[in-house]
Order: structure tokens, then sequence, then C-alpha cells
């Protein structure tokens, strides 16, 4: 073969080679070409709500196409998380991925998906831990003094939450099982109710969002103890966190991005890098923290891993604590 002729063969070759993936790299670059819907398992207005809108608008900005929320509320989460595990795999819907579907995956035997193995994780976006408070009538000041409270009244202090199996109830039966407290689990229909006795007095103590609260602590209304978070919050910088006194001790609600599983791997590394992109913002930074929320940044490798422990992680609390759905 002439020296020629080898130089058009190997070019030949070489682009034969690249053909496959033209196709893909076209594909990401024309994505997306028509609206995108985010499907999002709580009613407006929540914080899960709020940072799905901030991630959907600064998304819609960026390309040029709209990102648009559909919130389908209900059966714990699970009626947009089955809508979003059953559609197609090609970008065009995305699922806010929450503490509750890890939980889920545990809590529930007969899904019609399931939680870990239909979807395919693209990024995170935040943490939001919780405050532990308790109502003023409560005699104690510190964790420390909560603990043997707790331990000299077994069974007397109510607990409440925002439901059975709900990352509230969850941080809460993580800390008992940590300390060996027991305490009187009372759950309620979300946060707002749930909020409304702790003020007044029909229960005791809780693990509530701190964006929900925060206003009724600096009033007086509600005692915090700790945060929830592995270090303390620039939010209320007075108030330690639990870890400091039982090491170890994180609960956090979760929130991410989520798609159907086989969606074109080009796709999701581009929503990745510009969920990022959004999530680095000094901005949006700002919004996060008045939400009480800490920005959650990884590959999508990373945030599948993160999902991974945090799934493993409340399987084993929910099985210590003998949870079951409603």
């Amino acid at each position: 073969m002439s020296l020629h002729h080898r130089r058009q063969f190997l070019g030949l070759a070489i682009g034969a080679a690249a053909l496959p993936a033209l196709p893909r790299l076209a594909r990401a670059q024309a994505y997306p070409s028509r609206p995108v819907r985010i499907l999002v398992g709580f009613a407006p207005g929540g914080t899960t709500d709020i940072i799905a809108r901030l991630i959907g608008q600064w998304l819609s900005e960026r390309l040029r196409q709209q990102f648009v929320i559909e919130n389908r509320p209900g059966g714990s989460a699970i009626l947009a998380a089955e809508a979003a595990a059953h559609a197609p795999a090609d970008g065009y819907t995305l699922l806010a991925f929450t503490s509750t579907n890890i939980i889920n995956a545990a809590l529930f035997d007969k899904l019609s998906f399931s939680p870990n193995r239909d979807f395919t994780m693209v990024a995170g976006l935040s943490r939001s831990p919780f405050v532990l408070e308790v109502h003023p009538s409560v005699p104690v000041k510190t964790v420390v003094e909560f603990i043997a409270y707790a331990k000299a009244n077994p069974g007397k202090i109510t607990m409440a939450s925002f439901g059975v199996g709900s990352s509230s109830h969850v941080a809460g039966e993580l800390f008992k099982m940590m300390t060996d407290v027991d305490l009187l689990h009372v759950p309620y229909r979300g946060s707002a109710p749930m909020l409304t006795d702790l003020i007044g007095g029909q229960v005791q103590m809780s693990f509530d969002n701190l964006t929900a609260s925060i206003e009724y602590i600096r009033a007086g209304k509600l005692r915090a103890l700790a945060v929830t978070s592995a270090t303390r919050l620039d939010a209320l910088p007075d108030i330690p966190a639990i870890a400091e006194f039982v090491p170890g001790y994180e609960a956090s609600a979760m929130g991410g991005i989520a798609v159907p599983r086989n969606t074109p791997a080009t796709i999701v590394e581009r929503l990745n890098n510009e969920i990022n992109a959004g999530l680095d913002d000094p901005k949006m930074k700002a919004r996060f923290a008045e939400l009480g929320a800490l920005t959650l940044v990884h590959s999508p490798a990373e945030f599948a891993m993160f999902v991974g422990d945090e799934t493993e992680k409340w399987a084993k609390v929910l099985k210590f604590a003998g949870i079951k759905p409603e």
C-alpha cells in the first residue's frame, strides 16, 4: 500500500471510529429543543418546591428553553416519583429527588418502581438541616440537659414530626437510637400543623425545618437546643450542633435532581454542569441560605454515592425504630 493510500485509509478509519460519538454530541448540543418539566412531589410553597423553581429558572435562562415545575403532591411523594420513573428517558422529565424518596426505598415494599434502580442521579441541590427545639415549658436549655431529662422521664416527652417516616421523624429516631432515650412520637400531616401545636404547648419537642421555626425561636416562642448539621450554621451561630454532644450525629433533608434510568449520559452531564454552575452563583447561595439550606455540589457519580450512603443510613434507623407505613 502506497504512503498516499495508507494515509487515506487511516483517515477513513479514524473518521469511522469517531462516527458513533457524533450523534451523542449533536444530541447533547441540541438539548433541550422543547420545554422540560421538573416533577415535584410536594405542594407549591415548600422548600423543595422553592428550590426546584430557583434551579428551573436558572436552567431556563442558561439553556434558553423552559423548565416547567409540575407539582404532584400526595402519597408521600410517590406519585411524582412514579410518573418520573415511567417517563421516557430523554431528558425532558426531571424529578426533584429528596430524602422522602430515599426513605420510601426502605419504607415501602410494593412500589411500581425502585427509587434506587429506576433513576439516574444528575446533581445534588441542597441539604436542609433541622433544629432540635422544645416548648419553653420544658425545663432544659442544652442537649445534655435534654438527654438527662428524657432519661428521667422515659416515654413521657412528646416528639412531634411531619408524619410517620418523614425526614423529621427519622431525624428524631436517629437521635433516640444514638442517645438511648425513649420519646413518644406524635405524627402530624406536615410541618405547619405540627408547629402550631408545638408553639401552643400541646407537644413538647420536635426536629423542624430551620426556615419554618427560626422566627419563633428568635421571638422566644420556641427554644432551640441544637441544629442537626455536622457543624454550626451561620443562621444560628450561637446554637451548637448535636454532633458536639453526640459524636457522629447528622440529619438533614436532602434535595437533588434525578432522571429516568438510561437517560443519555451526555444530557446528564450537561444538566450537571449547568446546575453546579447555578449552585456556585453568589445570588443562588444567598437565596439558599435564606431558606436554611446549604448547597450540595456533586458530580453525577458522587451524588449517586451520596444517595446510596443516605439510603443505607436511614434503612438502619427505620429498622431500629420499627417504622411501618401508615
